[in-house]
């Protein structure tokens, strides 16, 4: 899988899915300024990919090469073979078979509605082919920045974090008035530095959230844990922020309340695991993941269709 590409949304396919319900807020959250029509208020809803309303934007603007994830290479600006004309994917139904088993875990947080309705005002790049290089060079920009967007909203949803709170809603305003501008000021944006002023402010609501738990969680933020055995462990309130934990054993794990910001959970054993109250945990990265019926996740996530099917092998597994 490519850096550029990252993980793809299941949402994306040949049925174009409606839009689902307002977002309901978690038991260990609380309404926020995020929802509630305050002068920082951003729709949660937005930040959920709705593929009826982009026009196929990952499947073109991002590049892949062939490898486990996808069957075949395919550079940045080239739509994918199986883009249908009606910006659906011809065998959404079976992307994992195909061998895309990266566009299951892609997750564009909103960005690709955003570029398509609002940017470009609805117009798609085959109608204005002269607007396709500035808007798949907008998309990618633009992901980045929804992924801030959704991180930030999050934060603002945890009680115990609510002396940043207010610096929260100012850097929500600020990312959410950098997404509605023209193509040229979204392109220019440097997302490392605006990343690099948001991410204290997301770590300390974290270490805030965590640290009502009783007990100090451990610290592992970035480790290397790839295919470690922690089958069982007490990873509550753990830092595990950018952790590397491809192929890992964390069948019946207790993860409740930790911190998986950035952490690589591709091909991870999530049986049985407790991630209740987990931090800034994404579906992209259950999506990658394995686990089953008894994996406790936290709401308004989903339980991935595939775990179903490919069950929980335990150890390390084919990332």
């Amino acid at each position: 899988m490519s850096p550029q590409h990252g993980t793809r949304s299941s949402a994306h396919g040949g049925e174009r899915p409606r839009r689902r319900g307002r977002t309901k807020p978690r038991p260990d959250r609380e309404p926020s300024a995020v929802t509630n029509g305050g002068p920082a208020a951003v729709n949660r809803e937005d930040l959920r990919a709705d593929c009826s309303a982009c026009f196929g934007l990952c499947c073109v603007a991002l590049p892949f090469a062939r490898s486990a994830d996808f069957a075949r290479d395919k550079p940045a600006g080239r739509a994918c073979g199986h883009l249908r004309d009606d910006f659906g994917c011809g065998i959404h139904a079976r992307l994992r078979d195909e061998g895309y088993r990266g566009c299951t875990v892609f997750d564009c947080f909103g960005a690709g509605q955003k570029v398509s309705q609002v940017t470009f005002g609805g117009t798609d790049w085959r109608r204005s082919p002269e607007s396709a290089s500035a808007m798949f060079a907008v998309f990618p920009v633009m992901r980045q920045l929804h992924e801030l967007l959704a991180y930030t909203a999050e934060a603002l949803e945890l009680p115990a974090a609510r002396p940043v709170h207010r610096e929260l809603r100012r850097a929500l305003a600020r990312i959410d008035e950098l997404t509605r501008g023209d193509a040229d000021s979204v392109v220019a944006l440097d997302v490392n530095a605006l990343r690099g002023e948001v991410n204290p402010l997301l770590l300390r609501a974290s270490e805030l959230t965590r640290a009502r738990v009783p007990g100090r969680g451990k610290d592992h933020r970035g480790a290397d844990l790839m295919g470690a055995r922690l089958a069982g462990a007490d990873l509550r309130a753990a830092s595990l922020r950018g952790a590397l934990l491809v192929g890992a054993d964390l069948s019946g794990a207790d993860l409740r309340d930790a911190d998986l910001i950035g952490a690589d959970l591709r091909g991870a054993d999530l049986a049985g695991a407790d991630l209740t109250g987990a931090l800034f945990l994404t579906q992209a990265q259950l999506n990658a993941a394995r686990g089953d019926t008894a994996t406790t996740l936290p709401p308004p996530l989903e339980r991935p269709a595939h775990w179903a099917r490919e069950g929980s092998a335990g150890g390390v597994v084919d990332a």
